[in-house]
């Protein structure tokens, strides 16, 4: 497991709706309904890329505005991602030492990534196909990220980026250990039931 080094990304919006959880309030049985504003997404929005391992955070950074993420701007994010490698986790410096784990999307399994990968003896850690909801972005970094964001309004891509960058720096080295403890669970239970489908890991 501390070879492993997982990522994804996801879109961060200037405004998300809250969760109902959120925009509960205490209300007697005898007061009016509250008055809900139907409210959607912030247009305003910058995708996150990021990877992390069980000590935290290896490497993030945004995509700039209207760029593919295609085979050839991955190649140049995992080429970053061994530049941060090398630099915050120097015991993993030596071939074979780290291992990425990414989903199966055709900008993470081209030839040119493949042959990038091999060159430098870098393993791959492979994502089950049919299971995208138990990578470890998926079930943990992402709505622990959104949760604290959703419901406050930034308005423009600077500030959306210094507060997920920001919350992103709070969270623990724990917390990170924890996860991938969350994520060996998942496994155990989707041998246990036989690779069938099931949810709530």
């Amino acid at each position: 497991m501390g070879q492993i080094i997982t990522g994804d990304k996801t879109w961060v919006y200037g405004y998300d709706t809250e969760m109902k959880r959120q925009s509960s309030q205490w209300k007697s049985a005898d007061s009016p309904r509250p008055k809900k504003v139907c409210q959607v997404r912030s247009k305003v929005k910058v995708m996150l890329i990021v990877s992390f391992d069980m000590e935290g955070i290896v490497h993030y950074e945004y995509i700039p505005q209207g760029q593919t993420v295609n085979q050839q701007f991955y190649l140049q994010v995992l080429k970053r991602l061994r530049l941060a490698v090398s630099c915050k986790r120097p015991q993993k410096r030596a071939a074979g030492a780290w291992a990425p784990h990414h989903n199966n999307v055709p900008a993470h399994t081209a030839h040119s990534i493949q042959v990038f990968l091999a060159s430098h003896g870098i393993p791959v850690f492979q994502q089950p196909p049919y299971y995208p909801d138990m990578a470890p972005c998926d079930f943990w970094l992402f709505p622990q990220l959104k949760t604290v964001l959703k419901g406050k309004r930034f308005e423009d891509i600077d500030a959306i980026k210094k507060n997920v960058t920001s919350t992103l720096n709070t969270i623990t080295k724990d917390s990170f250990k924890k996860c991938f403890q969350q994520w060996q669970d998942c496994w155990k239970q989707c041998v246990s039931s036989q690779g069938e489908y099931f949810e709530n890991y």
